[in-house]
């Protein structure tokens, strides 16, 4: 298991523009061949928005992109004609495929955070996909069968207790609290990379939401 800190992740956004970001992987003109990827997985940005901050319209191809708001409300936009409105516990996924452009605002009158994950799928091109899950329960998994991933959410009260799924890769972020992991203590924005994850379990020590990824 290989645990790396919130204050590890790499700076970005525009802070002037109200734009916060940090990435847990190799991202712009933070390079790092020694951690470009984890699985599938090939970024888990937190980013935070301002009222009326955003991301400008811009291309994505070949990923699975998949955002998970943890408070605010996420505007996106892209060039096939969709536009939704993203709110607290909703599961949105754009499948960039041969290539798409999306714009990403938060249009509300409170801050937006939201945590986005890239997946690099097992086959390129195709038409890109999207769609949304209004708040998904914990007991439901979103898949993700073109990059071989599962999500799994996961919300805790203190003392709380959740297994972690067997597989060849496991990623696990902390969204917000605290929990424990194979001994060792998780904080919010820390993520644990486990490989040939078997029989593990992770306990909150306070309100905690957990994001895991189940990868082949």
């Amino acid at each position: 298991m290989d645990v790396r800190r919130a204050g590890e992740r790499y700076p970005g956004g525009d802070r002037a523009a109200g734009i916060e970001s940090w990435h847990a992987f190799s991202f712009g003109p933070h390079y790092d061949p020694d951690n470009l990827r984890f699985g599938a997985l090939i970024a888990c940005n937190e980013e935070h928005l301002a009222p009326g901050a955003g991301f400008d319209e811009h291309p994505h191809s070949h990923t699975e992109i998949v955002t998970w708001v943890v408070e605010g409300e996420l505007t996106h936009r892209d060039s096939t004609g969709h536009e939704t409105r993203v709110r607290p516990g909703d599961v949105q996924r754009l499948s960039s495929a041969g290539g798409v452009r999306h714009v990403e605002r938060n249009d509300g009158d409170a801050p937006l955070t939201f945590v986005q994950m890239w997946l690099a799928p097992r086959e390129p091109g195709g038409d890109p996909r999207y769609e949304i899950v209004p708040g998904i329960a914990d007991a439901t998994p979103y898949a993700v069968p073109e990059a071989g991933a599962m999500l799994h959410v996961r919300r805790l009260t203190p003392g709380g207790r959740t297994a972690i799924p067997d597989a060849a890769h496991v990623y696990v972020h902390v969204v917000h609290g605290e929990a424990t992991l194979a001994g060792t203590h998780l904080h919010a924005g820390d993520a644990a990379r486990i490989t040939g994850a078997r029989d593990l379990t992770a306990t909150a020590k306070t309100e905690t939401a957990l994001l895991i990824w189940e990868m082949t």
